[in-house]
């Protein structure tokens, strides 16, 4: 049962964690414009395909996740 428990802290951590990222994503104003995010305007229609951030936010995420199953692994 202990174990069980312990995955319920981690989850309640990391959505934590997620949450305080989604409060402070607004006040990051170069996020979504770095150089490698392309975007296309046509006259109807506009595509946006936002490369560099999510390589950024994988390699985040990469990090963050390899820290939480080393301390949580059995």
């Amino acid at each position: 049962m202990s174990e069980f428990a312990k995955i319920f802290i981690g989850i309640g951590f990391l959505l934590i964690f997620m949450g305080l990222i989604l409060l402070l994503f607004d006040k990051l104003p170069f996020f979504g414009k770095l150089p490698g995010d392309f975007e296309y305007r046509g006259t109807n229609i506009r595509v946006y395909f936002p490369f560099l951030s999510m390589l950024i936010v994988s390699l985040i995420l990469t990090i963050l996740l390899n820290i939480f199953f080393y301390f949580f692994r059995r």
